[in-house]
């Protein structure tokens, strides 16, 4: 079996290393893929957004399913491609994968049909947008509509910082189209939650939960990046709070796909915040999360294959998911300067020394046998343990081992979900 998995990041890595457990034992293909992914895939070498390039391949390598990882390639519809060139495909729709690509979109969705969320505001115009926030309260929240890498969410302190982030998204376009509309919306306070869920459309399985660590430096401090971290589980998501969600955000939210005429199959990411007004949807992901992906699949004790098949049939109902007990933690090492401007192309070392962790490459290239940075976010290190703090320790204690110019890493990942 044959199976083209489509991005380059440790998300994707963390997909292949799963999928080559599989016990069909299937032979792996990836789009662009990265120097880790190269070790256990075929690397192509084609854009994750190049559809055409994707689907051609698709057909004259006949391969079995593509893997769709990546938001920007689902909002553009290459699900729906792929589908057309009767191809098998893992991902939502172009119209399902909306959830993510218009914030308008999934906030208009959670109002219509009574999912807890933030209180918010769209607008098309800066002017009106700014006249808006002179009357708001602080800090809040401003997010550009459209994909952003991760990055398009600004919560300014003040007015004039509210007044300069519609600047740079609306007028100087630091994020380009997708801050042609933005959303202002509340501030919510709380604690954090991220849960992954496979769905069909009809029956929705939630992964075991995790926290995502967003700021580039330690105390939740400095630039929104793609995420620094992530450990898995969440110490407050307990069974009373899980049930709230089933009943309040996951099942209404796969009802209210279907009944927009756009159901949603894949994995549908919310991001969640617990307030002392119950659990509230801060975002939607319109498929597996990064860096959360690499703290959840390795406790997932399922054949992951076997889930995506019964997902594009549509017979998740007969699936039982089941998870390792033991807590995982994710520490990303990144290239000094990132989110912002940093250089690529540097060695990395140490690699070779990682005991009883897990290495996903997120941004590397291979080049005469040595393993070099070729990102922002270059390696998340996992690592799994009886306790969240043992997990931490060992996760971090290899990092430790590796080294390559400028290498930046936060310190106080999984700070918070230690008890």
């Amino acid at each position: 079996m044959k199976i083209l998995i489509v991005g380059g990041g440790g998300r994707e890595h963390a997909i292949a290393w799963k999928l080559s457990q599989s016990p069909a034992q299937p032979e792996l293909y990836c789009a662009p893929g990265n120097g880790g992914i190269g070790e256990i895939a075929k690397l192509v070498a084609i854009k994750a957004t190049d559809i055409d390039g994707v689907c051609t391949f698709a057909v004259e390598n006949k391969i079995d399913l593509v893997v769709v990882a990546p938001d920007d390639p689902l909002v553009a519809g290459m699900v729906d491609a792929l589908e057309a060139k009767g191809i098998r495909a893992f991902g939502p729709s172009a119209a399902a994968a909306r959830i993510e690509g218009s914030k308008v979109f999934s906030k208009e969705l959670m109002k219509k049909y009574g999912i807890p969320t933030a209180k918010y505001e769209t607008f098309s115009d800066p002017g009106a947008a700014i006249a808006y926030l002179e009357k708001s309260s602080y800090p809040t929240v401003i997010k550009a509509e459209g994909l952003a890498l991760g990055k398009g969410v600004i919560i300014p302190q003040s007015f004039e910082e509210a007044k300069q982030a519609v600047q740079d998204i609306m007028e100087d376009k630091q994020f380009g189209d997708a801050g042609n509309r933005i959303v202002i919306e509340e501030f919510l306070t709380g604690r954090e939650i991220s849960v992954l869920a496979f769905t069909d459309g009809k029956t929705l399985l939630p992964m075991c939960s995790a926290q995502d660590h967003k700021r580039a430096l330690d105390n939740d401090e400095g630039l929104n990046t793609g995420g620094m971290g992530a450990y898995s589980p969440s110490p407050i998501y307990d069974a009373a709070m899980e049930r709230e969600c089933m009943e309040n955000i996951f099942l209404p939210t796969v009802e209210a796909m279907r009944k927009e005429g756009c159901p949603f199959k894949g994995v549908l990411y919310f991001g969640l915040m617990a307030t002392k007004d119950g659990v509230k949807v801060i975002e939607y992901n319109a498929r597996f999360g990064d860096p959360e992906t690499q703290a959840v699949l390795p406790r997932l004790e399922n054949d992951l294959l076997e889930i995506m098949d019964a997902i594009i049939d549509e017979r998740l109902a007969e699936t039982k998911l089941s998870f390792k007990t033991d807590a995982a933690a994710c520490i990303i090492a990144a290239s000094g300067g990132y989110p912002k401007d940093y250089k690529k192309g540097y060695p990395i070392s140490g690699l070779e020394n990682v005991e009883g962790a897990i290495v996903f490459h997120s941004g590397t290239a291979k080049e005469d046998g040595t393993f070099k940075t070729n990102g922002g976010r270059v390696l998340g290190v996992t690592a799994m343990g009886p306790t969240l703090r043992e997990a931490v320790d060992k996760a971090y204690e290899n990092v430790k081992k590796i080294s390559f110019t400028d290498m930046h890493y936060r310190t106080d990942i999984g700070k918070h979900g230690v008890v």
